[in-house]
């Protein structure tokens, strides 16, 4: 039988997430209460029941729920076995339009709840600027929902500012940088930076910065260099975390990539 409750909740890296909360329940049942900030969650098991403004809704496994900040609700198990839930807490000027979320708290997107899905695998991570870049787009689409607007925005061409951010990570190789840290030294906002590269280059920043850190890193092996000292010198956290991409660029660990014929 499946634990009545399991919870992991911490702050990420990721400027404008207040917070992450993994969440399995059984038969807990929230009272009305309010947040100060944006409730952005998934379902990944089961289902849950709320009541928002004297209205009923559900949040289920193929939905999206955002729930604005201050607005009270409730919540409890819509099946027999609990659910498992998913939670971002975004801080509270992320998003704008409160009237509109308490009309449209679900939102009927497959390709968003993919992609906060997969945000939820790198938030953990020590790397910002992936978090960051696939929150900026995510807070975009979210926005256009809120907005009555199309979903998916034009591809953005901004050559002069796609060349600069790509300098820039050519610098900081090494160091790393956030996106809203890339934002402010650029003077642009998050979503055009990330779009104007991508559109570009062909990937988005965080992408091309880990593939500049393994390139580093097949030179420095090469060169004589131990893996472990190689992942401190390219940027990466430990040597774990260039073995993990190390491999999924190049399909083999560093400890096997210097091997004579």
């Amino acid at each position: 039988m499946a634990p009545e409750t399991e919870i992991a909740a911490w702050r990420p890296q990721a400027t404008g997430i207040a917070e992450v909360f993994h969440a399995r329940f059984t038969d807990h049942a929230y009272p009305r209460h309010t947040h100060a900030d944006w409730t952005l969650l998934i379902v990944d098991e089961g289902a849950i029941g709320y009541r928002l403004e004297g209205k009923d809704h559900g949040s289920t496994t193929d939905l999206v729920t955002l729930l604005p900040p201050g607005v009270p609700h409730d919540g409890h198990p819509a099946t027999r076995t609990g659910f498992v839930k998913r939670v971002l807490y975004l801080e509270p000027d992320q998003l704008h339009g409160v009237g509109a979320g308490v009309d449209r708290p679900t939102l009927r997107d497959p390709a968003l709840r993919d992609r906060i899905h997969r945000l939820h695998g790198v938030l953990a991570a020590p790397e910002r600027l992936e978090a960051e870049s696939r929150w900026a787009l995510i807070r975009e689409r979210v926005q256009a929902h809120l907005d009555r607007a199309e979903a998916t925005p034009k591809p953005v061409r901004d050559r002069p500012l796609a060349a600069r951010l790509r300098r820039l990570l050519d610098d900081r190789v090494r160091t790393g940088l956030g996106l809203a840290e890339a934002a402010g030294l650029l003077q642009a906002s998050p979503e055009h930076l990330v779009r104007s590269f991508a559109a570009e280059y062909g990937l988005p920043p965080h992408q091309y910065l880990t593939g500049r850190r393994v390139d580093l890193a097949r030179h420095l092996l090469l060169a004589g260099h131990r893996p472990a000292d190689v992942a401190a010198e390219v940027g990466f956290h430990d040597q774990s975390h260039l073995t993990r991409h190390f491999r999924r660029v190049l399909g083999v660990t560093p400890g096997r990539y210097v091997r004579l014929p």
